[in-house]
């Protein structure tokens, strides 16, 4: 997984019992996984559409930082799936504990609001289109063919 993006937990984060408050949490994880939907589909027009189940599995504290580490798990015709996962790190020993971990799914937009698709390049990119193939033709060129 990819570390997309690193959040300080100061006291002002935290809830009601001293742990980072879930809705802190989740914000931050929405921004950094649009972020990271952007990088992948090498456009800032994408939109959330879905986050899935949220487990808070432990708490993170004040001092820790929140890193928030994704990676690609789909891509369909307009939307990306990734797999984010936000690890409470200490700071003194470097030992991480994942606090939540989901699926969030975003859509690739046109100017209008309206679902466009990926581009192909992008799906070849992170493997989930198989690339033409290239075979020389009678004029010692290449012609581009699906095989």
């Amino acid at each position: 997984m990819e570390l997309i993006n690193t959040y300080p937990v100061k006291k002002s984060d935290l809830g009601f019992h001293g742990n980072l408050f879930g809705g802190k949490a989740l914000a931050w994880i929405d921004a950094s996984a649009a972020a990271y939907a952007m990088q992948v589909c090498d456009t800032p027009r994408v939109v959330t559409i879905k986050i899935e189940e949220c487990l808070f599995k432990k708490p993170a504290k004040e001092g820790q930082l929140l890193k928030v580490y994704g990676k690609v798990h789909n891509i369909g015709n307009t939307s990306v799936k990734l797999y984010i996962e936000a690890r409470a790190h200490n700071v003194y020993t470097g030992k991480q504990t994942t606090v939540v971990s989901t699926y969030i799914t975003f859509v690739r937009i046109d100017e209008e609001g309206n679902p466009i698709p990926i581009s192909e390049r992008v799906k070849i990119k992170y493997g989930f289109k198989i690339p033409p193939k290239q075979t020389p033709d009678s004029s010692g060129g290449f012609d581009i063919y699906n095989g």
